[in-house]
């Protein structure tokens, strides 16, 4: 694995702990089905996309800068996309991948978690990177729709490992039930109180 990225705090002590309450994951991963198969799943899953972090970064850039309204979330002070907050940004992008298929869901996960949702909103949007972006936050409406670009686009990857296709798709649904648990987490800043 590449040195630790700039602003990725997942190992340090920085993160506070989270505001969810314990039972709030378990609920959650009852909502989407998880079962320590999915785990085991995304443990396997971890040999193939890993690896592949930088083409899978490729394709989820090409998807973002395709589409004005969420490239505009890394737009510098001129309005235009930041090349250097994109760049800043894209190694955390990638640990998160691994992060995704290796890390146990226990506080420390749940309190980076709470970390990440901080940097969409307005409460920690640029912050990390010092920049000066008039995208005072990620809008909420896409970052729940990125779900679908960010699961769909993960099967050939995963394909691409040789498993067997009852394999891939233990490892596809588990990627996908994974991806929305961090979303979801990723929500509760934007209206705590409902959350």
């Amino acid at each position: 694995m590449s040195p630790t990225p700039a602003g990725y705090t997942y190992d340090d002590s920085s993160p506070a702990a989270s505001p969810v309450g314990a039972a709030d994951p378990a609920d959650l991963r009852a909502s989407v089905l998880w079962s320590e198969a999915d785990a085991a799943a995304l443990r396997r899953a971890s040999e193939i996309p890993v690896p592949q972090t930088d083409q899978i970064l490729d394709v989820w850039y090409g998807f973002v800068g395709a589409n004005p309204h969420l490239v505009a979330s890394f737009a510098g002070a001129d309005g235009q996309p930041d090349g250097a907050y994109l760049a800043a940004v894209r190694p955390r992008f990638g640990r998160w991948i691994a992060d995704v298929c290796t890390r146990e869901y226990d506080d420390a996960w749940l309190a980076y978690r709470e970390e990440v949702a901080l940097r969409h909103h307005t409460a920690g949007k640029n912050r990390t990177d010092g920049v000066e972006s008039p995208a005072g936050h990620v809008p909420l409406r896409h970052l729940i729709a990125l779900v679908v670009p960010i699961t769909m686009t993960i099967r050939d990857f995963l394909a691409s490992g040789g498993a067997p296709t009852e394999e891939v798709d233990a490892m596809y649904n588990a990627w996908f039930k994974a991806v929305t648990l961090s979303v979801a987490l990723w929500a509760r800043p934007y209206n705590p109180d409902l959350w």
